[in-house]
């Protein structure tokens, strides 16, 4: 195989992996965008939804396709009503203090991990593929699943953008980000659009999970390079930017697939790392961030 072939190839590799991470990293950048909550525990979020995932593809007998299908609907459903159940119970009564609900997600992402060694177990499982065919392109063949992530991907980062700019719905979150008390005093229930806000951005990193696990496996500790990666992308594109988080993350998911596959995955974390360290130096605020209210 020549370079040009395997540069192709690991570019393919870093757009599937630039697309789950944009859409992981947008869950995380809506909490924080309307309710200015830093949740650690969105990558449990995402370990739930590949674990989930995994249970209930291995109760439907039959063709993976009915299992995956019925796993794309029902994980992120569950997995955003423990969200909204963790928002009620828990950032409520802190009356999302900022550095108190830092390190309550913190724990919330131990007590998750924690339940999920325990039900789960600690071995990594996988999940059968709906479908599996090879798109031949000049020299080489492509997994279709992989190019069908990156499709689902950018369909439901639309979807999310229509949701946020063009509805109702999304009028009222913009609002309630934009002032809090305002917002309220006009009769906006703004504890349960953060409730919906966090239900929705758990939901969109176990969608996320879903998707890319017939690649990986669903194990207990797969959140930790979600979490790292999506809080490098949104502190590239700017907390609480959502143009910047999709940005971010087509550069970063497609520099570490590309590094990953030509040379080591250490070096792609320490390239990312390192334009971190760039933008927190000579703009604080990220590529497409504003100054925080």
């Amino acid at each position: 195989m020549d370079y040009g072939t395997f540069f192709l190839i690991a570019s393919m590799e870093g757009a599937v992996q630039a697309a789950v991470l944009a859409l992981t990293a947008l869950g995380l950048s809506l909490v924080f965008g309307v309710m200015r909550v830093v949740n650690v525990a969105h990558g449990e979020f995402y370990m739930l939804g590949a674990v989930v995932a995994y249970w209930v593809s291995s109760q439907i007998s039959g063709s993976p396709l009915l299992g995956f299908v019925a796993a794309l609907i029902l994980s992120p459903l569950l997995v955003g009503v423990l969200a909204a159940v963790a928002d009620r119970l828990i950032l409520k009564r802190l009356n999302y203090d900022p550095e108190a609900t830092i390190v309550a997600t913190i724990g919330l992402l131990y007590i998750l991990q924690q339940a999920a060694l325990t039900l789960h177990g600690p071995v990594p499982t996988a999940v059968a593929a709906p479908f599996d065919f090879y798109v031949r392109f000049p020299g080489f063949g492509y997994s279709g699943y992989k190019l069908f992530v990156i499709v689902a991907c950018i369909a439901l980062m639309l979807g999310t953008w229509f949701l946020l700019a063009k509805t109702r719905i999304g009028l009222v979150m913009r609002a309630t980000q934009y002032d809090r008390e305002t917002a309220q005093a006009f009769g906006i229930p703004v504890d349960r659009v953060y409730a919906g806000v966090f239900a929705l951005g758990a939901a969109l990193a176990a969608i996320a999970a879903v998707l890319i696990v017939p690649t990986q496996q669903a194990y207990y500790l797969m959140g930790g390079d979600p979490l790292l990666l999506s809080f490098i992308v949104v502190i590239i594109g700017g907390l609480g930017s959502l143009r910047g988080t999709v940005v971010a993350a087509i550069l970063i998911g497609m520099s570490d697939g590309i590094i990953s596959t030509l040379f080591e995955p250490t070096l792609a974390k320490m390239i990312a790392t390192a334009l971190v360290a760039l933008v927190l130096v000579f703009r604080p605020t990220g590529l497409f961030g504003t100054v925080a209210r």
